[in-house]
């Protein structure tokens, strides 16, 4: 960044009170966190997938052994400073914190925000702490700037203002530019400028914002954010009375159709393809500010004023309903606009008497001033729920009081990248604080996601952290001083503070386990009310809730934001190099929640991990589905469960929620009319939809590609065809005689091996000789030897046959397959125990007893690590291990299709049709959705400003 304005030029802060005294959560007296936890040395080698370059490597780096390889991935190549290569690159987790957190310590002790050194250390210790157990993190600002020698930028969010003047907007022009440039992302708000309906002093016709639209778009698109690969993460918006508002509705609806076009032409218009720069508008999210008179006007099908800018006159009455439908339409073909409801965001602001709040940052959970921006934080909600499947409101509060803590210290040293933004940040200290895991956390506990007691718990945890934030910004009122511009909107800011209280007091509670988190968040509003009457407020808005994309999968949530879980079935990286499909850990929780027993726990994970869904699922109960109901997939959420979760949680939020409701393909537009009106008539703030396949300008998966090719191959003037080799048994192998007991029914199994190429021959004999029974399975068994032999790979047997049903079924004398539903189904669940490794039969839901015990009592059913000391080698000390001569059998199996490489592109292999999400321009793979924005799971990109 080459224009800031610095905060450490300011001075110190006022400081008409002692210092805060800080409690300890986690830490203990004497102990440093560091010293509490195992760190290992992992090597960080990225790839891009599309053609197999290494995007990044930095080997030896130093991490908690509990951290996933992906969040080291990340943290890694992302957040590390310092010239790969050299003695100044950060190597350790450990660095990367103390960077951080030791620069707020100092700007905390500077500015009389501790009431002794003590509480200063107590502060870094527990700071320190919460980042290396993943329990919050900073937006990515923070993690790029604080502590290094560049401009300490801390925001990701920033809103700009553009006026009816040419300077205004070249200034926009260069704003925008200089805050992509530092990794983040702006909005702003185009009402001012006239339209292209009315005059210019001189006499001529107006251009219109539109026009200027194309110029700032052309300008985002060659500023890659942050220097990066990514596009410009920006947003657009025009009120509903401008009198172009048709042409800004339209303009993405006609780039579609062109992008359409050139597509069918030959061109190559896929996101980061050779052509695409020559289609407009793609760089920029579009919304629409409504006002209540719009919408009313809109269900009493009357007629709408559209009004001159510089005079304020209407110069153009439109029929309401029509407008409407034209904006539904066009979210319909190309997912833009989205909807911002004016006067809902205004009736929350807390500082009218400083301007209206005219836009949004790029993912519009940010509302504000303009020239203003917001710093973020998301704390992992996973990490507060106890054992016994509560919730821990007092160790949430006292994390949320922390986090707020160190949120506003940071705003008394950040640099901003113009001055009205500094100034405007320093006057009103706009603080985000959020939460991600939401949809891990509501099924683990046995809510569904689109349920009353769901939205109960949503609501009540939102309430708490927006009322602990608040709390705990007018404590600090009273130590280092309200913030500039809370005298002038004193009376405003009370009665946010009211509504916000109200509005807990009304909530419904559902369930124990809601109920004493609201109880909880009344005591913190009471407080609320108590102490802003008396201190005021340091903070003009404390909470948001955030896409958490990067920081998301740096603190290893399964859920990001306030979204549900992507689908059941996930990708998951191997510390040791490859990659697996595992049933999310919170499925598991949950079905234990819902009271089933362990044996019919393993039968519904073993299902979903073949079927990717829970329809049809031994033992589960129909009226338990909807647990387990999630973006994607088999049982996808409704619109409007989306839809209701947002404005369960609306009211407990200084700003709004950056989420976008999915709809499927054959939606309609009176489907998307319909969200856009209960969206405004239960309160939110903001909507954005996207329909399943409405947008072409989106990079294609290889699989798609290829198949969207039209060309006929050249003829071929000779087949080859190559068939497989059968490889018999020498006369001598190792085996193993299992004798078994299923349903009363017993039985003897011999399974035979290669000596050194894993299984290769089963003969199985049941007690009754002559049998039908009998007589089958020496005929399937002879079957199976035979395909063994040809090359049928064992775990393709195994995921085929197992929770195969007939009689003789039921308990077995086996005390790792306690029960099957027959023999075919605990044969080959035994012959996976005995001859495939962990990671394989894991994947397919298969484990030992002592395997299942460990999982109970760790959380993880994964045995021992031993790293080789060449380190790309990881090997495993089984539980269920072979006899000595069978060591050397089957060699470690990828369970995935090699053109797998994220939980997206795993749902796509499942499903069998391409998923709507753009592929990552970095590594190739294809991204997730994260709140209105997408992420990559392989390195961490977003297309969003966080």
């Amino acid at each position: 960044m080459t224009e800031t304005t610095s905060g450490s030029a300011r001075g110190t802060s006022r400081k008409p009170g002692k210092g805060l005294r800080i409690e300890r959560v986690y830490t203990t007296p004497g102990s440093h966190p560091y010293d509490e936890v195992v760190w290992e040395r992992r090597d960080v080698v990225m790839t891009n997938w599309r053609d197999g370059s290494i995007n990044f490597e930095q080997r030896g780096v130093e991490f908690p052994d509990f951290w996933s390889v992906n969040a080291v991935n990340i943290v890694t190549s992302k957040y590390f400073r310092g010239a790969v290569g050299t003695e100044q690159r950060e190597s350790s987790l450990k660095q990367l914190i103390d960077r951080v957190v030791k620069t707020y310590r100092k700007a905390g002790e500077d500015h009389g925000y501790f009431g002794s050194p003590a509480d200063a250390e107590i502060f870094e210790h527990e700071l320190t702490y919460a980042l290396l157990h993943q329990v919050f993190s900073f937006n990515s600002p923070v993690w790029f700037n604080v502590g290094t020698a560049q401009p300490q930028q801390v925001s990701a969010c920033f809103i700009l203002s553009v006026d009816d003047t040419m300077e205004s907007i070249l200034d926009w022009y260069k704003e925008e530019g200089l805050i992509f440039k530092g990794g983040s992302g702006a909005g702003l708000n185009l009402s001012r400028i006239r339209s292209s309906k009315e005059l210019l002093s001189s006499g001529g016709n107006a251009s219109g914002p539109v026009s200027f639209m194309r110029g700032a778009d052309a300008s985002a698109g060659t500023i890659k954010s942050g220097g990066a690969t990514r596009r410009a993460a920006k947003m657009v918006v025009l009120d509903v009375d401008h009198p172009d508002i048709e042409d800004f509705i339209a303009t993405k609806v006609k780039e579609e159709e062109k992008i359409r076009a050139l597509r069918d032409a030959g061109f190559d218009m896929d996101l980061g393809g050779d052509d695409i720069t020559s289609v407009q508008y793609q760089n920029a999210n579009n919304s629409v500010r409504v006002s209540d008179e719009f919408m009313n006007a809109v269900e009493s099908g009357s007629e709408f004023g559209l009004r001159a800018r510089m005079t304020g006159d209407v110069i153009e009455n439109v029929d309401a309903r029509g407008l409407f439908r034209k904006m539904a339409e066009a979210a319909w073909a190309c997912a833009d606009p989205g909807i911002q409801y004016d006067d809902t965001i205004n009736h929350w602001h807390t500082c009218p008497e400083s301007g209206r709040i005219t836009a949004s940052n790029p993912c519009s959970e940010y509302l504000h001033i303009d020239n203003s921006s917001c710093n973020l934080a998301s704390l992992n909600l996973m990490k507060f729920l106890r054992d016994d499947d509560t919730f821990d409101a007092v160790k949430f509060a006292k994390v949320v009081e922390l986090v707020i803590l160190a949120m506003d210290i940071s705003i008394c040293f950040a640099d901003f990248p113009t001055q009205k933004i500094g100034e405007n940040t320093r006057a009103f200290r706009q603080l985000g604080i959020g939460y991600a895991n939401l949809g891990a956390l509501l099924m683990a506990t046995g809510h569904a996601y689109d349920s009353d007691g769901g939205r109960a718990l949503a609501g009540a945890i939102t309430s708490l952290m927006t009322g602990t934030a608040y709390r705990r910004s007018a404590e600090l009122a009273a130590v280092v001083g309200a913030y500039d511009g809370y005298a002038r909107n004193e009376t405003a800011h009370k009665r946010v503070m009211q509504q916000h209280a109200d509005a807990n007091a009304e909530a419904t509670r559902m369930d124990d386990l809601d109920t004493p988190v609201w109880e909880a968040a009344t005591k913190a509003w009471k407080d609320v009310l108590k102490l802003g009457e008396k201190n005021g407020f340091r903070n003009a808005q404390a909470s948001v809730l955030a896409p958490t994309g990067t920081i998301g999968l740096m603190m290893d949530c399964d859920t990001t934001g306030v979204e549900p879980d992507l689908a059941l079935v996930k990708f998951k990286k191997l510390v040791g190099g490859g990659s697996m499909q595992i049933v999310n850990n919170t499925v598991t929780r949950a079905l234990h929640k819902l009271g089933y027993p362990q044996e019919q726990v393993e039968a519904i994970v073993e299902f979903i991990a073949e079927h990717g869904h829970v329809v049809g699922a031994p033992s589960l109960k129909t009226e338990h589905y909807e647990v387990f109901d999630c973006a994607m997939g088999e049982r996808a959420i409704a619109p409007m469960g989306h839809v209701r979760m947002m404005a369960a949680a609306q009211p407990f939020l200084s700003g709004a929620i950056s989420k976008t409701v999915n709809l499927p393909e054959n939606a309609s537009v009176e489907d998307i009319e319909q969200i856009y009106l209960q969206g405004w008539k239960l309160g939110t703030k903001a909507l954005a939809v996207y329909r399943d396949n409405c947008k072409v300008g989106q990079p294609l998966s290889a699989k798609k590609a290829e198949e969207t090719k039209t060309e006929k191959p050249a003829a071929v003037e000779k087949v080859v065809e190559y068939r497989p080799v059968r490889k018999r048994l020498p006369k001598s192998r190792p085996g193993i005689s299992t004798s078994f007991s299923v349903g009363g029914a017993e039985g003897y199994m011999t399974a035979n091996s290669y000596p050194d190429d894993g299984l290769g021959e089963v003969f199985l004999k049941m007690s009754k000789q002559g049998s039908t029974l009998a007589g089958m399975m020496d005929a399937f068994s002879i079957a199976v030897s035979v395909g063994l032999q040809y090359g049928v790979p064992l775990e393709t047997y195994v995921s085929k046959f197992t929770n195969m049903r007939f009689e003789p079924a039921g308990l077995t004398d086996d005390p790792d397959v306690r029960m099957a539903q027959s023999i075919v189904d605990y044969i080959f669940r035994r012959l996976a125990l005995d001859h495939l490794p962990f990671e394989t039969r894991s994947a397919l839901g298969i484990h030992s007893a002592e395997e299942r015990q460990r999982h109970l009592d760790t959380g993880s059913y994964e045995p021992a690590v031993v790293e080789a000391e060449d380190a790309d080698v990881e090997t495993e000390t089984l539980a269920q291990s072979a006899p000595v001569e069978q060591k050397p059998a089957a060699p470690k199996l990828t369970v995935l299709p090699a053109k797998v490489h994220s939980s997206t592109e795993l749902l796509e292999a499942q499903q069998g049709r391409s998923a709507d999400a753009p592929l990552c321009l970095s590594c190739g793979i294809k991204m997730r959705p994260a709140g209105s924005c997408y992420v990559c799971e392989g390195c961490g990109s977003t297309s969003g400003c966080s």
